[in-house]
């Protein structure tokens, strides 16, 4: 079975920066061979509508049996209000908890991003998930690309 990764939008973003391109290049190469399912949300297209254009543009070029898109439902914005509520971040990061919330109900595999203030940080992993656990949802990956390939087979 194909491990189903949610990426958020910073990784589509980490396609064109120089800093992050080569891991975000190879991790989307295994998207396409169909080695991974790329999991992604309606929040990420409406991101990715602030987007530049080649960021949009590769997005919407990877094959579409490869990717699933999500759809945000009351139950996720109710579990992404209680990270905040539990104070994992604060209220201006909603938006990422939404992600977090998408991905752990949605039960992916791993949530990949180039967030580590919000996201990809010991700290706030550890809080999004004891969340989870006191929700009774399961605890949820969260690495970086680079982490990613680094532990690959």
């Amino acid at each position: 079975m194909k491990q189903r990764f949610y990426f958020d939008t910073s990784v589509f973003g980490g396609v064109f920066d120089k800093e992050f391109e080569e891991e975000t290049l190879q991790l989307f190469e295994r998207v396409k061979l169909g080695k991974i399912i790329c999991l992604y949300s309606d929040l990420t297209e409406t991101e990715l509508l602030k987007a530049p254009d080649n960021v949009k543009v590769y997005f919407f070029k990877l094959p579409k049996e490869n990717t699933e898109r999500l759809i945000i439902n009351k139950e996720i914005i109710e579990l992404a209000h209680l990270y905040i509520e539990e104070k994992v971040v604060g209220k201006t990061s909603f938006d990422d908890c939404l992600h977090i919330a998408t991905a752990t109900l949605n039960k992916a595999d791993i949530l990949v991003s180039w967030n580590f203030k919000h996201i990809v940080n010991v700290y706030r992993i550890r809080g999004y998930n004891s969340v989870n656990l006191k929700m009774n949802y399961f605890s949820l990956e969260i690495r970086s690309p680079k982490e990613i390939l680094e532990y690959e087979d």
